[in-house]
């Protein structure tokens, strides 16, 4: 009996997390969120695991790294997906709300969830759900920057995320703190940016950060945008 391949990666440089994902060896698989630094290092696990990559994901337009969705089109073929709102020139497949993505007895479904940018979205899988940086361990993402909006993301936290079965698994694309995944239970409970209770008082919070841009904005979004692979960059 095949045992379901899940393998989550990490780049430190821009604290993301990245996912392969198969029902099993010698088998399809997919990868959600690469960075680009790490395509080799996909690659030798594909091989090692006997699988092919053929769907690649990402969950909204990164601004702190560089995706590896176009160099892995272009060493494996794989067919690019991003929700149907993402601005990218180079995108193969656009979900929409609620549809279902499939890759050999794995099955996820999209959820749009704007507010960190206007293109993101957030996939669940049976147990689990890969939430981007909609919604991270003890935290939620930014809402300053790229059509972001905190009144769009309390509504993508409270009407659809915190919706699922307390008991989902939460995958975020980030964690600064060493931690690899949540359940929603544990974010209903602990998340302090979620223990509010209006639209008016979580954009209060989040209007107030004050953070400085990703280091890596001016060049990733740019480079995400358009499709770059590394002989381009």
């Amino acid at each position: 009996m095949l045992s379901m391949i899940f393998e989550q990666l990490f780049d430190t440089k821009s604290s993301t997390y990245t996912y392969i994902i198969s029902s099993g060896k010698g088998r399809e698989a997919l990868i959600i969120d690469p960075v680009i630094e790490h395509t080799e290092e996909y690659i030798k696990v594909l091989k090692n695991l006997d699988l092919k990559l053929v769907k690649v994901i990402d969950t909204h337009i990164h601004a702190d790294h560089i995706t590896a969705l176009n160099e892995l089109n272009k060493r494996t073929n794989c067919t690019r997906i991003m929700g149907e709102k993402s601005k990218s020139e180079v995108i193969d497949l656009k979900v929409k709300d609620n549809e279902k993505i499939n890759v050999e007895n794995i099955e996820l479904k999209a959820i749009y969830t704007p507010g960190h940018t206007d293109c993101s979205y957030c996939y669940v899988m049976n147990d689990r759900v890969f939430t981007g940086d909609t919604l991270l361990i003890n935290g939620t993402g930014r809402t300053d920057f790229q059509s972001g909006s905190p009144y769009d993301a309390y509504d993508s936290l409270f009407n659809r995320l915190l919706k699922l079965p307390e008991n989902t698994l939460v995958y975020p694309a980030h964690d600064y703190n060493g931690k690899r995944n949540s359940t929603i239970e544990a974010e209903k409970n602990n998340n302090p940016r979620l223990q509010v209770s209006s639209k008016d008082e979580y954009a209060e919070i989040m209007n107030n950060l004050n953070l400085s841009n990703p280091k890596m904005m001016d060049i990733a979004v740019p480079a995400n945008l358009k499709g770059l692979t590394l002989d381009q960059l």
